[in-house]
This record gives structure tokens, C-alpha cells and sequence, in this order.
């Protein structure tokens, strides 16, 4: 008897993916982030000097010791433990994670620690985790033809757009993603870089390479991928993060010119991150986070102001959620594998590619505008049209990519119902 060839692949895939990543040695579980906190410690504005050179800001060594003095201060009248500390400078504020003892009650500590003049704010350290899990599965339905990407990369491909991946681990060497990651950083405490599923998955559907001859085709094939690891994966788990990695993530990215920002992730409403966010939104980054279906408001950041929230096209939503696929999608996987992954993790992913490649056309572009753009795009599918899916929406790219394209659209006489699309 012999078996359909999608079925031998899936197959495959089934035993490709069979493995677990390891625990990663040194990383505070999140179970243990209730005994932590973040303490900011406002930044002194420089003071002006007549022919001094501001390149790297006056006096910023000694302004950050004095910091870490009075964070040290802090740290011994509170009987707290200074773990790390991060400048957040888009915020005006040094972050310290600080430990407190299990029979201090951190809102107590949190009090005190407020009414302190030198304090900014203090605030808990928040846990947050990815919303996605790779998950092998016999069919195989691309965004390639709902999107009409083919055509699409006739006109962008996200050239150069740079986009920074809040997420766990990139494999940097897998040959689907060869040359896209411009830059990697670690900002998991006592862990070094790891090559990790949920953040590997979410890079290749961004920007897979295209033409290769191997894998899949990324939904913005040439744009250049931070590979920054602020999240980090058990055996079994899916990635899980904090707010002081994830701080320190974005603050990295905004330091270093990024375009777009993914966070595939959610969590609880957080001060930092959010301020963080805003400062984003203000430099023109468009910021797009996964909407988790279990909360009303889609849960944070999805659910933050201006953030282009995504939700999967077969999944729960609003009015305020971008659609894209979400299910049963093939991505890269750690040790130059394959593999199909579920979950709105990597509706988000899409949508970020989605973004590069508006960003490539239009680089003026507001990121309000852009959400707005895609929202205005969003159409209503019935299961005829969507195959084996149940019914929901689905965002139509093309239409946003012709709009942006600033081309004109004819509507095909066809069964594909497409339009065709030209540049002015």
C-alpha cells in the first residue's frame, strides 16, 4: 500500500521534531520572579560645557557609578540584593533587578522603596511567555497563496528593513536563515545563547530566505533580523521571559535603529515595558505583539496603545486585531530542520514581515498609520474559502502592499479572484 507523499512528510517532520530543548542551566525560573524587582534611578539631564564632546554624554561613567552607589544604598537599608542592572536610556532611568527575601512582602518593599527621593519607580518583575508551540501536523496550508506573496516580492521584499526578534533563541547558523540575522545578544542573565524553537520558528517565518533551493520563503525574504534572546525554553515548555529581559531587549533595538519590533509573547500590563513601548512608537517603530485568545484584551503587549495586535485568522479576536495565519505553518526549526507550528506567536511573525515590507515602500510611514492600514483590510472568511478551517477573518495583504504600493488595481475576470497590481 503505498502512502501519500504529504503524509511521508509529515511523518518526517514528526520524527524531526520529536526532541526537546534542554534546560538552560543558571536562569531564574519564573516561578522564582515574585522574590525579584526592578528599581529605576532617574539619569541627571548633562550639564553643558562649552567645547566638550557630547558623543557618549558628559560624565556618563561617573553619573552611572553614583547610580550604582545609590542603587547599593538602597539595596543594604532595604536588605535587598542587587542582581544586574541595565541602562534604559530612552527612558532617562538605570534599571537594578533586585532580589528581596522570601519573608520580605514585596508590596511592603515596593512602598518603601516609592517614597525614596532618589527613586524613579520600583515596580514587580513580571513574567511573561510565548503564545505558541511547535506542534508537526499532516497538512500544509502557506500564507504563499492566500497572500499572493510571489506577486507581492515582485514589488517588496523587506530590503533592508530592519527587524528586531524579542524571543528566544535564534539559530544563527540554519541555512533557510543564512545572512538575514544582523546582529545577536544574549539578555538572559547567567545563560549564554542558545539556538532555540520558538524564537528559530518565528525568524523563518519573518525572513526565511527565498531562491535557495531549500525550507520555506519568509514573508519579508530580505529583511535583516536582530536575533535578540530575552527568553528562554525548558524541556517541554514554551519560552518564557521577564520584564527586565525584555527591557533590556527593546531598549537595545531603539538603540540600534530598529524598524519593526516582534513580540510574539504575552504577559501582564507593565510601567517599564509600556514607556518603553511608547518611546518606540515615537521614533517611528511599529510594534507588533501576539493577541492571546484566553485573555478579553488580547493580554500585553498585544493590548498596549498603537501596538498592531495579531490575532490567527482561525482563532478568537476583536475589532482592534490584525489576522494571519496561525495554524498548521512550516518554519525553520534548530538543527537546520523544519517543522509546522501553531499558535498566534507566529500570526504575529507574519504580520512583522507584513510590516518590513510596507516599511521597504514606504519608510515615512507612522506607525499608527500602518496599524490602521492593516485593520481597514481585514475581511470576513466562510468555510468555503477557508478549506478545513473554521470561520473567522483574514487580513488581505495584498490589498495593503497595492494601497502602499500607491498602484492601481484591476480585478481578474479569473477563478483567483486576485487583482493585479502596478506601480504608477
Amino acid at each position: 500500500m503505498s502512502l501519500d507523499p504529504r503524509r511521508w512528510f509529515a511523518v518526517l517532520l514528526l520524527l524531526a521534531t520529536s526532541s526537546c530543548s534542554a534546560d538552560r542551566p543558571g536562569v531564574t525560573p519564573a516561578a522564582a520572579a515574585s522574590a525579584e524587582i526592578l528599581v529605576m534611578l532617574p539619569i541627571a539631564p548633562a550639564h553643558f560645557r562649552a567645547g566638550t564632546n557630547y558623543g557618549s554624554g558628559y560624565d556618563e561613567q561617573a553619573g552611572r557609578s553614583a547610580r550604582r552607589r545609590v542603587a547599593l544604598d538602597l539595596a543594604h537599608t532595604q536588605d535587598l540584593e542587587v542582581i544586574s542592572e541595565w541602562p534604559m536610556t530612552s527612558l532617562g532611568v538605570d534599571c537594578f533587578l533586585m532580589r528581596v527575601p522570601s519573608e520580605r512582602p514585596i508590596g511592603a518593599v515596593l512602598q518603601a522603596l516609592s517614597r525614596d527621593p532618589s527613586v524613579a519607580w520600583a515596580q514587580t518583575l513580571h513574567a511573561y511567555q510565548s503564545l505558541g508551540h511547535n506542534d508537526p501536523l499532516f497538512a500544509l496550508q502557506p500564507s504563499a497563496s492566500a497572500w499572493h506573496l510571489a506577486e507581492i516580492h515582485a514589488f517588496t521584499t523587506g530590503r533592508n528593513v530592519s527587524v528586531a526578534i524579542v524571543d528566544s533563541g535564534i539559530e544563527l547558523t540554519h541555512p533557510d536563515l543564512t545572512g538575514r540575522v544582523s546582529v545577536s545578544k544574549n539578555f538572559v542573565d547567567a545563560s549564554t545563547y542558545a539556538a532555540e524553537s520558538h524564537g528559530t520558528a518565528v525568524a523563518g517565518i519573518i525572513a526565511a530566505n527565498s531562491d535557495n533551493g531549500i525550507g520555506i520563503v519568509g514573508i519579508a525574504p530580505n529583511a535583516r533580523l536582530m536575533a535578540l534572546r530575552a527568553c528562554w525554553e525548558y524541556a517541554g515548555g514554551s519560552a518564557t521571559c521577564n520584564s527586565f529581559t525584555l527591557a533590556k531587549a527593546l531598549q537595545f533595538a531603539l538603540s540600534n535603529d530598529a524598524q519593526v519590533i516582534n513580540m510574539s509573547l504575552t504577559g501582564p500590563d507593565d510601567k517599564l515595558l509600556g514607556l518603553l513601548l511608547d518611546a518606540a512608537q515615537s521614533q517611528g517603530v511599529a510594534v507588533v505583539g501576539a493577541f492571546d485568545p484566553a485573555i478579553a484584551d488580547g493580554g500585553f503587549p498585544a493590548s498596549h496603545t498603537g501596538v498592531i495586535a495579531v490575532a490567527a485568522d482561525n482563532a478568537p479576536g476583536n475589532a482592534s486585531t490584525v489576522r494571519a495565519p496561525g495554524r498548521d505553518v512550516p518554519s525553520t526549526l534548530p538543527g537546520a530542520r523544519w517543522g509546522f507550528v501553531s499558535g498566534s506567536s507566529f500570526a504575529a511573525a507574519h504580520v512583522s514581515g507584513v510590516v518590513a515590507l510596507m516599511h521597504e515602500l514606504a519608510p515615512s510611514m507612522a506607525p499608527r498609520q500602518t496599524r490602521d492600514m492593516l485593520l481597514s483590510a481585514t475581511v470576513t472568511i466562510n468555510a468555503d474559502q477557508a478549506g478545513d478551517r473554521p470561520n473567522g477573518a483574514r487580513t488581505d495583504v495584498y490589498a495593503v502592499i497595492a494601497r502602499v504600493a500607491n498602484a492601481c488595481s484591476c480585478v481578474f475576470l479569473g477563478n483567483s479572484g486576485a487583482e493585479t497590481m502596478s506601480r504608477h
